[in-house]
């Protein structure tokens, strides 16, 4: 397999590559060998899902060879691993198959420098490869052989080189000490397998600390982000890099780097505070703000997963990105049925919200950046407005800034919307930042694209919570009612809890409330279907046991798989007097006319829906002029660590203090005391009038 690999690397021009398996049965795939790039660059892909959005895993999924011609492509198509290593180089992953069997797949990456387009006779190398790996594949099977490894990947070891004679080592060695400065030499992994005095000398270490260490573990001064950067671009991207560094207290060093199969070759030279180049200047450079920012996105990446709602997108992009970045404003955009609509913004206050305003639902054209991102998906980076008038003639200098960027929204593969990132100072865009920056931009996507469904699936929601509950409670003479309905904190912000009044003629009223298990659209529809049982039963002249009977054994014929709690309470307005059932609900609360609030404790009954022949047992009692009768559901008292007792006498104590003669203030206060709504709340207050 090392061979077969190696074989496959050298034939393509390929400098690393990685090969996973996909066990029998198994949905993802695993990495198990690692060639011409540390393991702990790939540490991060070890395991790939099958629907992770990954080259390797699209590869495989689709059966078909994926390639990525470059930095800003992969940032566009794969924003997470771009993020990771958002470096220069190209990328082929395909899969590995024996005749329809699907055994895995493999990654190979080249510098980037290489063509943004995959040759035909790469191709062909390439497809050589897999057949010939996958062919291994299938055999390592057939033998039984561990398919996944136990520890982690084999590492296939870089070319060998041959080793030089001794008169050969002795004119290197002369060779490279009358070189100016000093020069080292790191490994794949990045440890100093050789230095010279001068290099020593510099870093300020004896040779035998530094040979077969890490730079930034045996040099403290050196752990500083940019330098760990510099030397995963070199290995990424098989380009020349440099930095400069400050060895305490105030010696400047610069460092080049120039990459090949086998490592690094490093010189190090003194440099000045305000030199981001060696002398030479012949090698590109990278500040330190390449690692923070890295980071910065990172974070964002992590946060963005919690984003519930479009503005929370705007809020957590905003906060992150524009100080990460030091950006001054941003601009949250996306298209709906054909008119630019903007999402939300950050830093354009005053005159300027106003211009957000006028741009919001204008027609799309051609002629605005970030309609123009939307329509092609490519983003632009303008460094001065002068820039921007090249692209855009008919743009208008209107918000005082002075560059911009604009980023495509990528989700599923399409643009659904762009941002618009703003400068007060002209800014430049080298290559690493537009990379991450568009790697941003995709991150920024797909979150968009979840907020905008949830943002629909609640709105959704609220309209058939509201389709479902009453929209007015009918208004019966000598009654005075009020009544609230509250989501729960989570989900979809719907349930199954509900509330009804019925007038059922000039002197007689009833009153019911219940709770469906569950917060989703099945509950919510089942509560619909036990509203109505409960209002047919009632209009009939049904007796509240009678009402609760002849909804349960609907319910056990339905078989919704969930049970439902109800309470049902039949109103003699001429006589006041009333006569309720339960099944399964909390007690209700009777405020006397004098103050003092009562528990009825009515005989309980089973739950709605789990036996058919239930029966349930009813209680009469009084309810004169000035009472109030408290109906509710459990997320009105019920809260984690509190006794159920303790919380219903909480409520009457509430109740008992409250004004009888406002059931709105009342209902409200009841409310705002209620825990935090890990559970849906109704509530129904009913006072009868002389």
């Amino acid at each position: 397999m090392d061979t077969a690999m190696a074989a496959v690397m050298r034939e393509s021009g390929a400098f690393g590559g990685l090969l996973y398996v996909l066990p029998p049965g198994d949905n993802a795939l695993w990495q198990v060998l690692v060639a011409g790039v540390p393991q702990e660059f790939a540490t991060p892909w070890r395991r790939v899902a099958l629907t992770d959005p990954m080259p390797v895993a699209d590869a495989v999924r689709e059966r078909r060879l994926v390639w990525v011609g470059g930095r800003e492509e992969m940032a566009r198509r794969y924003p997470r691993p771009a993020l990771v290593l958002p470096y220069d180089f190209a990328l082929a992953a395909t899969p590995l198959a024996s005749g329809t069997i699907l055994r895995g797949g493999l990654v190979l990456l080249w510098p980037g420098a290489h063509s943004a387009r995959l040759s035909p006779e790469e191709r062909d190398v390439v497809q050589r490869g897999c057949r010939h790996l996958g062919g291994l594949l299938q055999q390592a099977a057939e033998r039984g052989d561990p398919l996944v490894p136990a520890d982690r990947p084999r590492a296939v070891p870089p070319p060998a080189v041959r080793a030089p004679s001794p008169g050969e080592a002795a004119s290197l060695s002369a060779f490279v000490d009358r070189l100016p400065g000093g020069s080292c030499s790191l490994d794949i992994d990045g440890r100093i397998t050789f230095l010279t005095p001068a290099a020593a000398d510099l870093l300020g270490a004896g040779r035998a600390d530094l040979v077969g260490a890490l730079p930034w573990e045996a040099l403290p001064w050196m752990d500083v982000p940019h330098v760990e950067d510099r030397y995963r671009a070199a290995l990424v991207s098989r380009r020349p890099q440099a930095f400069t560094v400050l060895r305490p207290p105030e010696t400047w060093l610069a460092f080049e780097l120039y990459p090949d199969a086998t490592g690094l070759s490093v010189r190090i030279t003194r440099g000045g505070p305000a030199e981001d180049a060696p002398p030479s200047g012949s090698v590109p450079t990278a500040g330190p703000s390449r690692a923070t920012v890295l980071y910065h996105l990172m974070h964002l990446a992590s946060t963005l997963t919690e984003a519930v709602g479009v503005q929370d997108v705007v809020e957590q992009t905003a906060e992150q990105l524009l100080p990460a970045l030091g950006a001054q404003a941003m601009v949250l955009m996306a298209a709906e049925d054909g008119r630019l609509k903007i999402l939300g913004h950050r830093g354009y206050r005053g005159h300027r919200s106003e211009l957000m305003d006028s741009f919001d639902a204008i027609p799309l054209s051609s002629d605005i950046p970030g309609a123009d991102v939307l329509a092609t998906g490519v983003p632009g980076f303008f460094a001065s407005f002068a820039e921007m008038r090249r692209a855009y003639p008919a743009t208008v200098h209107e918000d005082g800034m002075a560059a911009w960027a604009v980023l495509p929204l990528i989700a599923s593969g399409r643009p659904i919307g762009s941002l618009l990132l703003s400068y007060e100072r002209p800014h430049a865009f080298p290559p690493g930042e537009r990379a991450a920056l568009t790697s941003l931009a995709g991150l920024v996507g797909q979150a968009l694209d979840r907020a905008r469904l949830y943002d629909a699936k609640h709105h959704l929601a609220h309209r058939l919570q509201s389709a479902l509950l009453p929209h007015t409670l009918p208004h019966v003479p000598g009654l005075k009612v009020a009544a609230r309905y509250l989501p729960a904190a989570r989900g979809l912000g719907i349930g199954g809890d509900f509330y009804d009044l019925i007038r059922l003629d000039e002197h007689t009223a009833s009153a019911t409330i219940g709770d469906v298990q569950g917060h989703n659209v099945d509950a919510a529809a089942l509560m619909g279907q036990v509203r109505t049982a409960v209002h047919a039963h009632a209009t009939v002249g049904a007796t509240p046991d009678d009402v609760l009977a002849r909804t349960n054994r609907l319910l056990t014929d339905l078989d919704p798989g969930l049970f439902t709690s109800c309470l049902y309470v039949h109103l003699d307005l001429a006589t006041h007097r009333a006569c309720l059932a339960t099944a399964g609900h909390p007690p209700p609360l009777v405020r006397h006319a004098d103050g003092r609030t009562e528990l009825l404790r009515v005989p309980p009954g089973l739950l709605l829906g789990i036996e058919p022949d239930t029966l349930y047992p009813a209680l009469e009692f009084a309810l004169p002029p000035g009472s109030v009768l408290a109906l509710y559901t459990d997320g009105l008292v019920e809260a984690p660590g509190v006794d159920l007792d303790d919380a219903i006498a909480a409520l009457a104590g509430l109740l008992e203090h409250a004004d009888p003669s406002d059931l709105d203030a009342m209902a409200d206060t009841l409310i705002r005391h209620a825990p935090t709504p890990g559970d849906d709340i109704a509530l129904l207050l009913i006072s009868p009038g002389a």
